[in-house]
């Protein structure tokens, strides 16, 4: 996958696991788009430890669930290292 694909899966996975997480994060698109690489980066490396699948095409289903379960679980850890709470 190419560098700018890449960057659009994860600013897609960061808005849609946004959406998905309840509460505010902040950041705007530009968190979103951080958020989302970071999670497609941790989701493709979980992906290919524990189901020898990465993120590997940008059209690729299994790529894009990858993304967003890696961006939802970068969201909830910045939640704990910021110390926000679901009432903020």
């Amino acid at each position: 996958m190419g560098f700018l694909a890449f960057l659009l899966l994860g600013l897609i996975a960061g808005a849609i696991a946004k959406a998905i997480l309840p509460g505010r994060q902040g950041g705007g698109w530009l968190g979103a788009l951080v958020c989302g690489v970071i999670g497609a980066l941790l989701g493709g490396w979980l992906g290919s430890v524990l189901f020898g699948k990465g993120v590997d095409a940008f059209f690729d289903i299994g790529s894009w669930l990858l993304a967003i379960g890696g961006s939802l679980i970068v969201l909830i850890i910045w939640g704990f290292i910021s110390g926000r709470t679901r009432r903020d």
